[in-house]
């Protein structure tokens, strides 16, 4: 199940890239990707972040780079994420528990 699951995201990941590749002026990518991860190593996010990063490297042929950023129920790890640049170059892994974050927390970064 979890493969099956890992394999349908990569797809579409890889679909929504190469579209944006398509749109883009110049090759992508030109250099590493990073996948943040707002949780602690060996958890089942770091898990499925990992095993993304290494499907999608294979394809893009380009590595991917898993950083994981624990703590304060992951607003730290998404706040990296949100002030990125809009290149596409850092992609965010959260489980869905990390939806309920705006009525946990008042002020979001």
């Amino acid at each position: 199940m979890i493969r099956h699951t890992v394999g349908l995201f990569c797809r579409s990941l890889f679909a929504l890239l190469t579209f944006g590749v398509v749109q883009a002026a110049e090759p992508f990518p030109l250099h590493p990707l990073r996948i943040v991860v707002p949780t602690g190593a060996g958890g089942v996010t770091d898990v499925v972040a990992r095993v993304v990063a290494q499907k999608l490297g294979e394809r893009l042929g380009q590595q991917v780079i898993v950083d994981n950023r624990p703590g304060a129920g992951g607003v730290p790890g998404s706040q990296i994420v949100a002030t990125a640049a809009p290149d596409g170059y850092t992609l965010l892994m959260v489980f869905p528990s990390h939806a309920v974050n705006p009525t946990l927390v008042s002020k979001l970064p």
